[in-house]
């Protein structure tokens, strides 16, 4: 169809680079080379747009440093939402920061992911890149075809794998989420909304806190319907959204006081 031709020109792009690759790699990598490609492949488009990781993890920073402000607004503005809607936008904008640009990295994978998941369910299983193999085990094999011989024991480290970045994802989540609670504690009240029968509306940030968590497992039910090739990926997007966190979420030092002549 006409409205998926953009989609099927990104699709061949990928099968193209992926079978690049995979030429590339073969001397080193041998039967394992498409595997190794679709790895290699992923870690690429992650880099590419890493540096929008970089510039979410400033923009989170900067409205950390802006909450006593935006508290002082929720406080000072709880009657008046149009008002204090218009200070925290004035806000950020004096600061330079936004409160959207953290969906930046996220909106942007969307469309990888969507070229990838295409790639891997339209592909011919018996033929080009899902009839190659890992371990033996074509990379169009899904869990649904049977575990028996090395499917088995390959799976079973693949989901481990998952289950592991899914479980450290969703504690740092949490831990986001409690911080993030800790820190607004003090506007909670003043800026609750209330109904129109004057009770207080469901708090949406703690409904996000106690779900957000529980997203990452998603992909192990993902993986448990989509081919060998689709798992790979999942577990090299995973693991590299892992370590792009741990580097850059890492606790930053404390200033250092400066000394006051005459103390």
């Amino acid at each position: 169809m006409l409205a998926f031709a953009p989609l099927d020109a990104a699709v061949t792009a990928a099968s193209t680079a992926v079978t690049a690759l995979a030429d590339l790699v073969a001397p080193l990598a041998g039967g394992a080379a498409t595997a190794a490609a679709i790895v290699l492949f992923t870690f690429a488009v992650r880099l590419l747009i890493s540096p929008l990781s970089w510039a979410q993890v400033r923009g989170e920073r900067s409205r950390a440093a802006l909450a006593p402000q935006l508290r002082e607004i929720q406080r000072k503005y709880a009657d008046d939402p149009a008002r204090m809607q218009a200070e925290v936008v004035g806000l950020y904008r004096s600061a330079g920061a936004s409160p959207l640009a953290g969906c930046l990295p996220a909106l942007l994978q969307a469309p990888f992911f969507l070229v990838m998941y295409r790639l891997f369910t339209t592909a011919d299983p018996d033929s080009g890149l899902l009839a190659e193999r890992l371990a033996g085990v074509p990379l169009g094999h899904h869990v649904a075809d049977g575990l028996g011989g090395a499917a088995g024991p390959l799976f079973a480290v693949l989901f481990a794998a998952l289950l592991a970045l899914a479980w450290w994802s969703s504690r740092r989540m949490r831990r986001t989420a409690a911080l993030a609670a800790a820190a607004g504690a003090g506007a909670a009240a003043p800026a609750k909304a209330v109904g129109r029968a004057g009770e207080p509306q469901p708090d949406v940030a703690a409904l996000l806190g106690r779900i957000m968590p529980l997203l990452p497992y998603g992909t192990l039910i993902v993986a448990a319907v989509v081919p060998l090739a689709a798992v790979l990926y999942l577990v090299a997007t995973t693991a590299w959204t892992a370590l792009e966190h741990a580097v850059l979420r890492r606790p930053q030092p404390a200033p250092l006081a400066v000394p006051v002549p005459g103390r």
